[in-house]
């Protein structure tokens, strides 16, 4: 069968077909490295990085965006409008780019540890200035934004008149007269349904950037479009993200694009659920957000122990991206059993050796048949919205099959040579090269490198700040559990264990 993708857009499967054949673009919104990772952002990045890795097998040259939100956003529906990055930076006191390095580099070693593949490229908001400005203008220019004390607002009413707002996110634009939040501005728009494409800087504000209507900053929706445009043009394959940015994020992103480049920007709009805690959304209000660093190291009021990454990859791909996944610490563990399971039966497989005798039985029913049938499916399920969950499911029903050929209760003459070899190639192609996930042995040499050169960036930061108690601290506490960290004289660190 042809690939097939859900379309936020029109709600419903539709064959994939490229605009450039044998290529694609996608865009992904990626985070706001105003503070640290959590368990609900694992689920977009591990999804999307399945999308391009089963595009790229299928024979598609992809090139795969993913932004870093590192600039002041203004948010105007349903959250605080704030400047996140400076917002934070001053709790932190820390300079707000200082902040979001420190961010950027934490959100990039957890990629890391998913093994997510990087994407093509990683745009950041502040460094695409020049084109948001660029793209506001022309949104004047063409008679549907307004200035106002310096902020720059989309007219959405004027749109709305002449093209199909709401559609992607199914709002009605009466409504969202009603239900908009009384935030700051809101008495500078025309109507209080406008989002801010540009806002002026109070004096206090930190990062600041000059325009032809003042100092300010820019809006959150117009960093993602202008971003789109530069690296993927006026129209673009598949745009994803979180089904939280379906409104207003992604239905903002619609309208200015639509309205700069004089058509609508995306042809596959892809949305994954949402993460649920015990059945609850996750948020600071019900005390039940887990950041990534607690998730791996168990350090959480709600984690009965710690999880390796590997394990919460595959509990997120266990679930098909577009429904609810309620997570608990009893469901992870049970995927960590799972994922044992399931490995111990693929090394199983690895060491198998064909028969040299022929007694094959042809009915629909033979073992030979079934393992070709289960492995035939394969394919099909990834290229039906990319169903993740029937794939698994389909390797749990041969691993049974494979511990009885190695213990003997199926004969090994009761498989090809050919479908044995399949077998061991459909294995390592799906659950690594497609679902992307590794053996954990193998994952913890790099996790633990990893963890150990995040200790090492907080010791460099703890020593410029001749913050002393803290870097003798981590330096001591490394060396009870067998680890020497050496102070080099260019000012890095090294380390050996076995001390």
């Amino acid at each position: 069968m042809s690939l097939q993708i859900y379309n936020s857009y029109s709600r419903q499967k539709e064959v994939f077909k490229s605009i450039t054949p044998g290529h694609v673009g996608m865009y992904v919104c990626g985070p706001t490295v105003s503070g640290e990772s959590h368990l609900g952002h694992a689920r977009p990045y591990i999804t999307f990085d399945v999308v391009y890795r089963w595009l790229v097998q299928k024979g598609y040259k992809v090139r795969y965006v993913r932004n870093i939100t590192d600039a002041g956003h203004f948010e105007e529906e349903g959250r605080v409008a704030e400047d996140k990055v400076a917002q934070k930076a001053l709790l932190e006191k820390l300079e707000p780019m200082e902040l979001v390095q420190k961010y950027t580099n934490l959100y990039h070693w957890a990629m890391l540890q998913f093994n997510c593949i990087e994407p093509s490229i990683e745009p950041t908001a502040t460094g695409h200035i020049v084109e948001q400005i660029n793209m506001i203008q022309k949104i004047i220019e063409a008679g549907y934004a307004y200035e106002k004390n310096g902020s720059v607002y989309f007219d959405v009413k004027k749109y709305a008149a002449n093209y199909p707002y709401g559609k992607l996110s199914g709002r009605v634009i009466d409504d969202l007269l009603e239900t908009t939040r009384e935030l700051e501005g809101q008495d500078e728009k025309r109507d209080k349904a406008d989002f801010a494409l540009w806002k002026a800087a109070a004096p206090e504000h930190i990062m600041r950037w000059t325009s032809p209507w003042g100092e300010g900053y820019p809006g959150w929706h117009i960093e993602c479009s202008a971003m789109a445009t530069k690296y993927l043009g006026s129209r673009f394959d598949i745009h994803g993200g979180g089904m939280d940015l379906l409104f207003p994020h992604h239905e903002s992103e619609i309208a200015q694009s639509t309205i700069c480049n004089h058509e609508a920007p995306v042809n596959y709009w892809m949305h994954n659920n949402m993460i649920t805690i015990e059945g609850r959304k996750m948020g600071k209000s019900y005390n039940n957000v887990i950041k990534l660093t607690e998730l791996f190291s168990g350090n959480h009021h709600l984690l009965t122990q710690a999880f390796h990454p590997m394990t919460v990859r595959f509990f997120i791909l266990q679930s098909h991206y577009r429904s609810t996944l309620d997570f608990s610490s009893e469901a992870l563990a049970a995927s960590e059993k799972a994922l044992k399971r399931l490995w111990e039966a693929y090394e199983v497989l690895k060491a198998l050796q064909p028969s040299t005798v022929t007694s094959i039985h042809n009915g629909s029913n033979s073992v030979n048949s079934i393992i070709l049938q289960l492995l035939d499916q394969l394919e099909d399920f990834m290229d039906d919205d990319f169903s993740t969950a029937k794939v698994i499911a389909n390797f749990f029903e041969l691993a049974p099959i494979i511990n009885s050929l190695k213990s003997g209760s199926i004969n090994m003459a009761e498989i090809s040579a050919e479908t044995l070899q399949l077998m061991k190639e459909k294995f390592k192609h799906y659950l690594e090269d497609v679902l992307g996930l590794k053996a954990v042995s193998e994952a913890d040499d790099e996790m633990f490198n990893g963890v150990m050169q995040l200790l090492i960036e907080i010791r460099k930061e703890a020593k410029s700040k001749k913050d002393f108690v803290t870097s003798d601290t981590i330096r001591n506490k490394l060396a009870t559990l067998g680890i020497a960290l050496k102070d080099e004289k260019d000012g890095e660190m090294s380390w050996t264990t076995g001390v």
